[in-house]
């Protein structure tokens, strides 16, 4: 099953909940909150406060993002707001096992994300322990970027070892996801695709959820 997780940080924060139901009602599987720090990522957005508000307002299971760069003095927060996953970077946790672990601990899936510049092979060792492994394929920080094209060959990678270790992860994408690439990353690999922009800025969010993984329905 391909699932479909809108990014709210390209929705209209004055309309929140109007938004999230739309999407829901769209057809969305899930939803992708984006919390970046000003430290890890050049950008802020929202913290455990706005999780919690999300939270009442739906009850689509939560993936808080955690492009920040201490995760571990956070994760409890968020997954008391009412997160079902936490993701955080590679890039903060050389060895991520201990917090992978506090996670799960919580009754919380847990996620790894590695950015465009960082190899597949600096978490393959990890790769047990985790529900979803996030590509990134834009440089974080900021929604409406280009998808990188180098994306394909690190998700292709990915999925060969997952097949070959029988491992069991979502494979996840996110940046630049459009009507244009989605078939071809499904093609790669991947079975969520987080969108932004594609999906917030569109006219009808129920046709776009729909186009996006139709041919693989």
């Amino acid at each position: 099953m391909i699932k479909i997780a809108p990014s709210i940080l390209a929705c209209d924060f004055t309309k929140l909940e109007h938004e999230i139901q739309d999407v829901e009602r769209g057809g969305a599987d899930l939803l992708h909150l984006d919390i970046m720090d000003g430290h890890f990522v050049p950008n802020i957005t929202f913290g455990p406060i706005i999780v919690k508000a999300i939270r009442k307002l739906t009850e689509l299971p939560l993936d808080a993002h955690l492009m920040i760069s201490d995760p571990e003095k956070y994760v409890g927060r968020f997954i008391e707001s009412g997160a079902n996953k936490v993701t955080f970077h590679i890039e903060v946790e050389e060895n991520p096992t201990e917090l992978a672990s506090r996670i799960r601990n919580h009754g919380c899936k847990v996620g790894i994300s590695l950015n465009p510049e960082t190899p597949i092979g600096k978490l393959e060792s990890f790769l047990t322990l985790f529900d979803s492994v996030l590509v990134m394929s834009v440089h974080p920080g900021f929604g409406g970027q280009q998808f990188k094209p180098d994306s394909y060959e690190k998700i292709l990678a990915l999925k060969k070892i997952k097949k070959d270790g029988n491992l069991h992860f979502d494979i996840e994408v996110d940046g630049g996801v459009n009507l244009e690439n989605s078939n071809q990353l499904i093609k790669c690999g991947v079975n969520t695709l987080i969108a932004g922009t594609t999906i917030f800025h569109s006219k009808n969010r129920e046709i776009v959820i729909n186009s996006l993984r139709k041919p693989y329905e």
